[in-house]
This record gives C-alpha cells, structure tokens and sequence, in this order.
C-alpha cells in the first residue's frame, strides 16, 4: 500500500487543479454530456452541448424531440442514433417517474438507458456532490493497468480494486488526475515514461 500510497499523492501534486472537463449548468446537463462523451473527446461533448442546452433546456424538451432531429443535432459525438434513442429514453423516464429532475442515488440513476456506473458516479459526485464510487474511462483504465493498480478489464472489477486502494476521500478528485496524467503523459500510443512523475514506481515504465 505505500507504493499506492505514494504514487497517489506524486499525481495529486502534479496535477493540482484536475476536475470534470465537461461543461454543464445542472444535473441534467451532466447526465445528458456524460452519455454523449462515450468514445468521444470532452471538448467535442461541450461545442456540441453549448447549442444542444439552449434548444432543449429541460427534460420534457429531449423527451418530445424528434428522434431523427436529436440525433442529427448530436451526430458529431459519434454513435449518434443510440445515444439520442438513450438520451430520449433516460429524460421520457425522468419525465414520468422523478418529474423532469435527476434522482440522487445510484440504484435510481442505473435504471436509465444508456447509464451504467461510470456516468451515475460522475452525475452523482459533480451534481450533488455524492461520492459512491470511481468512474472508468479510458484514461483512467489504461493509467490504473498500467501503474499496476489493477490487472482487470471490466470498469466495475477496476472500479472495485481503485476502491479497495484508493482512500474515500479521494475518489472524487482521483479519476480527473488519472484523466490528465493520461492526456498529458500516459497516452495511449506513446506515453511520455521519461517526464512521468511516478515513473520509478511504474511497472509499465520499468518494461519500456
């Protein structure tokens, strides 16, 4: 645990102001941006949303779009038509079961087309401000396998190794350190091992 420990603490210094990149006003917003940055830039996600918000500024908007219409409206996100048929579906269910407002708990929030726990975390922790767990995304997959944090490859059995690790009260914080690490140093192709701040205590590092 102290090698965890440290590497932890090297990220967290590293990167002292790593939080959500993705731009929202309300929970909504953040549930609507986090089914559209699946396989897909969070830069993208917020020029898309900027004017996506203004013509659907509530869930009764998105429940009652044409289909057709959202998803063109979102086809630059990638994976365009699911996840227009899973934004209407999540805010028709919104509409009739929590009146228009998004529920602040994981059972709830996982009864939603298109959520699984990466997107109810990331509602739950930036929205409200609940911290159940760590969100899975690419970064901070490919930044936990190769810090040796993990050896799994499903999200949730990497969520529950980072939980078991990580102290509670940084699991809000760490995936947004892991996310800039992994943009800025530990990218997919051609990682940076020879500016990386916990290079000496990286397994990965020590192969290359």
């Amino acid at each position: 645990m102290e090698r965890e420990r440290e590497i932890l603490e090297r990220l967290k210094k590293a990167y002292p102001g790593a939080k959500i990149a993705l731009r929202f006003e309300n929970p909504l917003q953040l549930l609507i941006a986090t089914i559209l940055s699946a396989q897909c830039t969070d830069e993208r996600v917020n020029q898309v949303t900027e004017e996506l918000f203004r013509k659907y500024p509530d869930a009764r908007a998105f429940a009652q779009a044409d289909l057709e219409e959202l998803a063109q409206d979102i086809k630059s996100t990638g994976f365009f038509r699911q996840k227009a048929r899973y934004i209407q579906e999540a805010c028709r269910l919104l509409v009739e079961k929590y009146g228009g407002e998004v529920p602040r708990s994981m059972e709830a929030l996982l009864e939603l087309p298109g959520v699984a726990r990466k997107t109810a975390n990331i509602v739950l922790a930036n929205a409200y401000g609940i911290v159940e767990g760590i969100p899975v995304d690419t970064h901070v997959r490919r930044v936990s396998q190769r810090l040796g944090l993990t050896r799994e490859k499903d999200p949730d059995r990497i969520e529950r190794d980072l939980m078991r690790l990580i102290p509670r009260e940084d699991w809000a914080v760490i995936p947004y350190v892991f996310q800039a690490h992994g943009r800025k140093i530990c990218t997919s192709r051609r990682p940076r091992c020879s500016e990386c701040p916990v290079r000496d205590l990286c397994p990965s590092a020590a192969k290359s």
